[in-house]
């Protein structure tokens, strides 16, 4: 699903009565959760999941097929956690 097959859902579930109102809607929504993640608070929603920032560490390796090797170094990720009424109704998903 596309950003905008994704607002034409919200603007169904949400009762929005134009299309503009949802976009304005899914935009808030994600301009909260990046300003919130850029000053490393987590955003909760209880049943839904948590949005948070983890330190990745950085990390070494060798590329196939030389003797090179290469280290990564530590950064800043975003990280979703699913909440447990998510969990359950993915669960119940037939495939």
């Amino acid at each position: 699903m596309n950003k905008a097959e994704f607002v034409d859902f919200v603007k169904d579930a949400g009762d929005f009565a134009t299309k503009k109102e949802a976009e304005n809607a899914v935009n808030a929504f994600t301009a909260a959760v990046e300003k919130a993640l850029s000053k490393k608070q987590s955003v909760e929603l209880v049943g839904f999941g948590k949005f948070e920032t983890v330190l990745q560490k950085g990390k070494s390796g060798k590329v196939p097929g030389s003797t090179k090797t290469y280290k990564t170094a530590d950064k800043m990720v975003p990280k979703f956690k699913p909440g447990k009424g998510l969990k359950d109704l993915v669960a119940k998903i037939k495939k």
